[in-house]
């Protein structure tokens, strides 16, 4: 086992390591939001999408460091990215469901439209 030069090596190899960590964490997470938003669980998704910002707030704060242009972080950035391209294919299809849901509840909601006759009822509140 090789014995690191100077206390500034050791403090490289945690920096770097720590890196790691929280870049493996990412890519945990970022599985994650796909799993839940194919399950609709939009809770559990929007609750993950919080703990990968603070991720990123780690990050942020982790001191420079060449992670980033390691190939171990090259490959996961590219995993990381098609994960993110299914995770918006899928949000943007929930969220577009939602909404027509939403309209339809609109279009038959009758409370909503007796507004538009002046309080004066429908046409199903006529007696024939």
């Amino acid at each position: 086992m090789l014995m690191p030069n100077s206390e500034s090596e050791v403090d490289d190899k945690e920096i770097l390591e720590q890196a790691r960590t929280l870049w493996n964490k990412y890519l945990v997470l970022t599985n994650e939001l796909l799993k839940f938003i194919s399950k609709n669980d939009v809770d559990t998704f929007f609750e993950l999408i919080e703990q990968r910002g603070k991720l990123i707030e780690m990050m942020k704060k982790l001191p420079k460091n060449h992670f980033r242009e390691t190939d171990e972080c090259k490959a996961m950035i590219e995993q990381i990215k098609m994960l993110d391209m299914q995770t918006m294919y899928k949000a943007r299809a929930w969220l577009n469901k939602s909404r027509r849901q939403n309209s339809t509840v609109r279009a038959y909601d009758l409370t909503g439209t007796a507004g538009a006759f002046g309080g004066r009822g429908t046409i199903f509140n006529r007696k024939y």
